[in-house]
């Protein structure tokens, strides 16, 4: 049967409601899926009169018992039998015995003894739904699922923040990215400088072939600029004064 599978009778409810008094026979309603299929200590009592409420309403001696002193005798009627047998488990708060509970716990033993018993369940009963209390090992599962998701959502949330240059690797921006791009800029030229300076292992004085193409360009710039400066065309400034006529002209 699945784990997430539930009973509930609603015209039970309707009709008695639900207390500590009839919270057992709730649980062995014949529709129920999680009960036994074999007969209980519970029914073997329940057919020789003997329940809760009858020890509430008749004690043992004729007077009227209180609620946990008559749970506590019915469990010690149950206790002298051997079998399957369901306990209704006691409630933190011992005022709960004489007020309605949301939530009770029904626990299927099998006692071989008065003082031996073997646990073959636990169940839940919550606001009249009957559930079966989960495994360790799905317990466990739930929570590492759990886990699971929390950190793949934080991932998630990460990646966005993460940056990636091939030159530098990966770079982490929390903040908005107009305002941290001029850092960001900084560092990875500071990076890009770093590593120019780690990766180049040439001797002082050597140069590739493109670096000494780009030298001997500079100096053929130079040398131009140089012949230009020195040049009479270049080096006489025009005149401010307007030109004089010749004197022929005049004449």
């Amino acid at each position: 049967m699945s784990e997430t599978a539930s009973f509930v009778d609603p015209v039970f409810l309707a009709r008695f409601g639900l207390s500590r008094v009839n919270v057992v026979d709730y649980f062995l309603h014949p529709l129920n899926p999680f009960r036994t299929s074999v007969n209980t200590s519970n029914e073997v009592l329940a057919m020789q009169g003997i329940a809760v409420g009858m020890f509430i309403q008749q004690g043992v001696q004729g007077e009227p018992m209180s609620p946990r002193a008559a749970e506590d005798e019915y469990n010690l009627a149950l206790s002298r039998l051997s079998g399957e047998q369901y306990e209704l488990l006691a409630p933190p708060d011992p005022s709960m015995y004489t007020q309605p509970s949301p939530l009770y716990a029904v626990r299927h033993v099998l006692r071989t003894n008065p003082t031996t018993v073997k646990v073959l369940g636990i169940y839940y009963i919550v606001e009249g739904v009957v559930y079966k209390s989960p495994a360790v090992r799905s317990l466990m599962k739930a929570n590492v699922t759990r886990t699971l998701e929390g950190l793949a959502g934080a991932c998630d949330a990460l990646s966005t923040c993460a940056k990636y240059q091939p030159s530098i690797g990966y770079t982490w921006v929390f903040e908005d990215e107009d305002d941290t791009m001029k850092q960001v800029d900084l560092i990875q030229l500071a990076k890009r400088r770093k590593r120019r300076k780690i990766l180049d292992n040439r001797r002082p004085g050597e140069r590739t072939a493109a670096e000494e193409e780009g030298i001997r360009a500079s100096e053929a710039i130079d040398q131009i600029l140089v012949r230009l400066c020195k040049s009479s065309l270049v080096g006489s400034a025009p005149s401010k004064e307007p030109p004089q006529r010749s004197r022929k002209v005049q004449e």
